[in-house]
C-alpha cells in the first residue's frame, strides 16, 4: 500500500473527503468494516513507525467524527529495549481517540532472549482471544468512555469556532446532536 503524508489542506474538514489520491481510502473502509482492530509496531526510537503515524495523521475525520465508536482493538509492540509500554499507549490511545475501545496491549523486549518472545507470542495469542471476546459481549471501559465524552466535549469549541471553514466537520455534529447551532 502507498500512504502518502498529510498536507494539512483542510479539504477533509470542509467535504468530508480528502484531497490526496493513495490507498488510504481503500485502508480506511476496512478498518471501518472490521470489528476489531490489531495495531502493531516496532519501536522505533520510543515511537510507532512512520508508516503507522501516516495512517493516525491521515485519519482526522476518523477521529473527529468518533468513527471507531463500537469498535475494540488490541496494540502489539517489540523493541529493542524495554520502551514498550509507550509505543503501546500510542496505538491504544488513538483508538480511544477515534471513539473506540482498547482492550489494551502487550509487548515483547527482542533483547530478553527466546523465553521471553515465546511468552510474549502466547500472551498475543491470549489478547487475541480476549480481543474477541470483548467483542461478543459488547464490553465497556468507562475510563475510555469517560476520556471519550470528555474530549466532545472540549472539541466542540473548536467545531464551532471553525463553523464557516469546517463545513463538513460542523454539519456531521449537528446532524449527531453533538452541537447545536
Amino acid at each position: 500500500m502507498k500512504i502518502k503524508f498529510c498536507i494539512a489542506c483542510d479539504k477533509c474538514h470542509k467535504t468530508g473527503e480528502c484531497s490526496i489520491k493513495d490507498d488510504f481510502p481503500a485502508l480506511l473502509t476496512k478498518l471501518l468494516e472490521a470489528d476489531g482492530i490489531i495495531w502493531s509496531s516496532p519501536n522505533y526510537i520510543t515511537n510507532i513507525t512512520a508508516q503507522l503515524k501516516t495512517v493516525f495523521d491521515r485519519s482526522p475525520l476518523v477521529v473527529h467524527e468518533q468513527l471507531f465508536d463500537g469498535k475494540y482493538s488490541l496494540s502489539l509492540a517489540t523493541a529493542g529495549g524495554n520502551e514498550i509500554d509507550f509505543v503501546l499507549g500510542i496505538m491504544n490511545n488513538f483508538t480511544i481517540q477515534c471513539g473506540g475501545s482498547s482492550i489494551g496491549g502487550t509487548g515483547c523486549s527482542m533483547s530478553r532472549g527466546l523465553e521471553a518472545i515465546e511468552a510474549a507470542i502466547e500472551k498475543s495469542r491470549e489478547m487475541g482471544k480476549d480481543l474477541v471476546e470483548a467483542i461478543k459481549e459488547k464490553r465497556q471501559y468507562p475510563e475510555q468512555e469517560a476520556r471519550q465524552k470528555a474530549w466532545k466535549e472540549g472539541f466542540k469549541y473548536s467545531i464551532l469556532a471553525h463553523k464557516d471553514h469546517w463545513t463538513h466537520n460542523c454539519d456531521y455534529w449537528m446532524e449527531k446532536g453533538w452541537i447545536k447551532e
